[in-house]
């Protein structure tokens, strides 16, 4: 079979084997982990213009997979941080030590389904079957959520059935209008008409909620403060990108010569104000998970506020860069937060930040996997987000976007403010309990600190690969010159 079939074949195998062999299959993670991460990588290293086309039909009829650049950058990550998040929940499980239902036989499908439908997701071309994967991811980020909190599980169900219903209307419209939801085959006849402004709009509207975007974040910080560390870790790094990367197709691939400049900075706006917004809530926050929860509406806001930048430049290849990288750089950073988080949680005194002293000293590789999570997060060298944020800084002082360069820099300072916040009281000292431990109860770290270190340390690695990052991030970029779609190439 071909790689890009492979990359969705192989997790639903591993769900189903899950499935199937109950309380015993939270041990595939450890071929999963291994396997997943191989093919990743073997995709990121293909020659440009690796497509397939499902059972060898020929589009509309066939559903293209296509490994551009934003493809090979997510799928690997995303091998990364599901692998690591499920080496760490095999040490750690949600649902206890015992390794009970809550983990064998709920988590470990539920991450699989997951992973299939993310690499689905970034990999086809088709609309329709786009929904599918959405709804793939969705149905695993809800059950995950309800781990948690049932209530908070069940809102995220609701919204995140209002935006299904919007993207899937908005299908229907194009199906109508041009008998076919392929992007590349969209790209080539789309015009500017009512239905297909329609459908836009209301696909763009349905992926907005998917993506937790400022003001359509709501169910956001409730289901993520509330599911266990692994659960928030998929949820955060994960669940949120495929609204995202499905929007690049529709307004840079699928609709290029009908997005106007006013509705790119409608999103660019909107972008800027969930960096603002998510940053001042997650400085009012007492409680650890729920400022984590809130810095994710902060980063989100980072990726759509980059859609005017890349619109506007004449060499949009920078802002693009930045863009794309900021995505990958907030799934590894963001996940290692949440994995660290969930250690500190367990070893403190309670839930609130003000409970955190001691904890550098008591667990000093989970505290230096949070630091070097925030220094990606901040923005700050020699990390993958500060590439990010000075791609796109460049972009936005090139094109005169003061405004846009403006939010980059206010959200770099207030993510210091937040975060550092969190940090110092690591290394306060445990208020009550003298120099010793002894009252916090038993202090998790060790081995199970080993995720959310490995995930830190790759994102600030990402900045010492920089340019090697971009060059991926440039093949088959949607303003070049579309390549012949050709039945199934790749090996």
């Amino acid at each position: 079979m071909n790689l890009l079939g492979l990359l969705v074949a192989v997790p639903l195998g591993f769900m189903v084997a899950a499935l199937l062999l109950r309380g015993s299959g939270r041990w595939l993670i450890l071929a999963a982990a291994p396997v997943m991460a191989g093919l990743a990588l073997w995709l990121a290293l293909l020659p440009p213009g690796t497509t397939l086309l499902v059972g060898n039909w020929d589009l509309p009829l066939g559903i293209l997979l296509r490994a551009d650049g934003v493809a090979r950058l997510m799928v690997l990550a995303g091998a990364l941080v599901i692998g690591a998040i499920g080496l760490h929940a095999l040490v750690d499980p949600p649902g206890g030590n015992d390794g009970g239902a809550a983990t064998a036989e709920t988590f470990w499908p539920l991450l699989y389904l997951m992973w299939a439908g993310a690499n689905a997701g970034f990999l086809t071309t088709d609309l329709f079957n786009l929904y599918v994967t959405l709804e793939m991811v969705s149905l695993a980020a809800v059950a995950l959520a309800a781990m948690g909190s049932l209530a908070a599980a069940l809102r995220y169900f609701m919204i995140a059935m209002l935006g299904s219903l919007a993207y899937l209307l908005g299908v229907a419209l194009l199906v109508a209008n041009y008998n076919t939801v392929d992007v590349t085959l969209l790209a080539q006849v789309a015009r500017l008409d009512l239905a297909t402004v329609m459908a836009l709009g209301l696909m763009t509207a349905g992926l907005l909620i998917k993506a937790a975007l400022f003001p359509m974040h709501g169910w956001l910080p409730p289901a993520h403060a509330a599911a266990p560390a692994p659960a928030s870790a998929l949820l955060s790094a994960i669940a949120v990108k495929l609204g995202f990367v499905i929007l690049l197709r529709l307004w840079f691939e699928a609709f290029p010569a009908i997005t106007g400049s006013a509705a790119l900075h409608v999103l660019g706006g909107l972008g800027a104000a969930a960096v603002i917004y998510g940053s001042i809530q997650a400085m009012r926050q007492d409680r650890l998970k729920p400022l984590v929860a809130y810095s994710t509406v902060a980063q989100v806001g980072y990726l759509f506020l980059a859609f005017p930048l890349v619109a506007g430049a004449v060499e949009p290849s920078s802002a693009w860069a930045g863009m794309t990288l900021h995505g990958v750089a907030h799934m590894l950073a963001k996940a290692a937060m949440f994995l660290a988080a969930g250690l500190m949680l367990k070893a403190a005194a309670g839930d609130r930040i003000a409970d955190l002293g001691g904890l550098a000293q008591a667990m000093p590789l989970t505290v230096t996997a949070f630091g070097l999570a925030a220094v990606s997060l901040m923005g700050l060298p020699p990390s993958g987000g500060f590439t990010a944020k000075f791609l796109l800084l460049s972009a936005a002082i090139e094109q005169g976007a003061f405004l846009y360069a403006g939010v980059l820099v206010v959200g770099g300072l207030l993510a210091a403010v937040y975060l550092f916040r969190a940090l110092s009281a690591c290394f306060a000292p445990l208020a009550g309990a003298g120099p010793d431990t002894a009252s916090r109860g038993p202090v998790t770290g060790g081995v199970k600190a080993v995720a959310p270190l490995a995930l830190a340390g790759l994102a600030i690695v990402m900045g010492f690969a920089g340019t090697a990052l971009v060059d991926v991030s440039a093949i088959e970029v949607p303003w070049a010159t579309p390549t012949v779609i050709q039945p199934e190439v790749a090996p």
